[in-house]
């Protein structure tokens, strides 16, 4: 059970995030500054970065327990489980315990990502960071089945069978907070016909 200040800090998180997308949408990323969002969260602008690191940051606010929901399915694995079951796993338990991979934040990440340099590069090298922590472990758990060059070839094309589905998904304009679970539901289902020739 999460202590009162920990749910106060995430309603804080939350709310800045919120104050983001809106203002992300309203004026547009780049006159958008740190100290508007704080406002508009109702925060001082310090307070900010005792949450975020930048504006960049906060539009990848899950990166990290993507990875940590990875990991830990490969250091739970089964006997019968391939490299591509246990990344197809992760992605399944990271969208029943957060939908923000299909969320207002994710469209608005998807459509600045194709319009904003700087907020291109922070999910090129974030995607890298993964794939090379990701993969490393795979190499770990399968030594006589993946290599370091057949475990990032994997993780690539998990990484980029996500990313096309959900760019596909926020192309959609009847993709909504209403329409998550069908999103979620979708986004599982391009993966896993994506990565069906790395399944037994």
């Amino acid at each position: 059970m999460t202590s009162l200040r920990e749910r106060k800090k995430e309603r804080t998180r939350q709310a800045l995030i919120d104050a983001a997308v809106e203002l992300f949408q309203r004026r547009g990323y780049d006159k958008t500054t740190v100290a508007d969002i704080a406002a508009a969260a109702d925060i001082a602008t310090r307070t900010f970065f005792g949450y975020f690191a930048s504006k960049e940051e906060l539009l990848f606010p899950e990166s990290d327990e993507r990875v940590r929901a990875a990991v830990k399915a490969i250091e739970e694995r089964k006997p019968e489980d391939t490299p591509a079951d246990l990344l197809l796993r992760a992605l399944h338990d990271v969208g029943e315990a957060s939908g923000e991979m299909v969320s207002p934040l994710a469209a608005v990440r998807v459509q600045l990502i194709q319009t904003v340099p700087a907020v291109r590069g922070r999910a090129l090298q974030l995607q890298l960071d993964a794939q090379r922590e990701i993969a490393g472990h795979l190499v770990a758990a399968f030594p006589g089945e993946l290599d370091r060059v057949t475990a990032g070839a994997l993780v690539g094309a998990f990484i980029g069978a996500v990313s096309g589905a959900l760019q596909a998904l926020m192309d959609n304009p009847t993709t909504n907070a209403n329409a998550n679970a069908n999103a979620r539901a979708d986004l599982r289902e391009a993966t896993a016909i994506a990565l069906r020739p790395w399944r037994r």
